[in-house]
């Protein structure tokens, strides 16, 4: 059996809500979820890291995460840009989301148009899927990702939430919402 993995939690107050960080001792981001997913975290952290164990040590700023994140809701929009991500998940999973993270700040883009990025244009659904068990939210942003129409379709954290994302990322002068 191998090492159990020592990770750090943080907790955020954001304007949408309080925030989970957890983050590895090499200040990697490995998820971030709103507080009332918790359970649903929990089981991912287990999914993803269970095979050998890991414990959740609190911790308050790991490497600066929390400090960036706040930096986002506070309007420096390009704060999270750079953040360290670590995750595990497949190689689709994973290919998915460094594509979201190529998606500037103040742009949406389609599902379709994600999987036509990634190179696997009938997979709309698959990326849809894909999108959907990001496991750190914002910072991977999938809140980009919007219907071929136009509309604002599933986002874990609630519609609610992906509409004062983007509305955040489009408020301020340099960003502006793009389709």
């Amino acid at each position: 059996m191998g090492e159990i993995l020592r990770l750090l939690i943080d907790r955020i107050e954001t304007p949408i809500g309080q925030m989970m960080i957890v983050a590895d001792r090499d200040g990697n981001l490995r998820a971030a979820a709103w507080t009332e997913h918790k359970a649903a975290m929990h089981r991912l952290l287990r999914l993803q890291y269970g095979k050998n164990g890991f414990t959740l040590d609190p911790t308050r700023n790991p490497n600066g995460l929390t400090n960036a994140i706040n930096n986002y809701f506070a309007g420096e929009l390009t704060a999270i840009d750079v953040l360290p991500v670590q995750t595990a998940g497949t190689t689709f999973q994973r290919q998915v989301w460094r594509a979201l993270r190529e998606i500037s700040c103040g742009t949406t883009v389609s599902y379709a148009k994600l999987a036509e990025q990634i190179g696997r244009p009938t997979a709309v659904r698959a990326v849809g899927l894909a999108n959907g068990s990001n496991p750190v939210a914002i910072v991977v942003p999938c809140h980009r990702v919007i219907g071929s129409d136009g509309s604002l379709t599933g986002y874990g954290g609630g519609i609610e939430r992906k509409r004062w994302l983007l509305a955040h990322e489009a408020s301020v002068p340099e960003f502006r919402l793009r389709g």
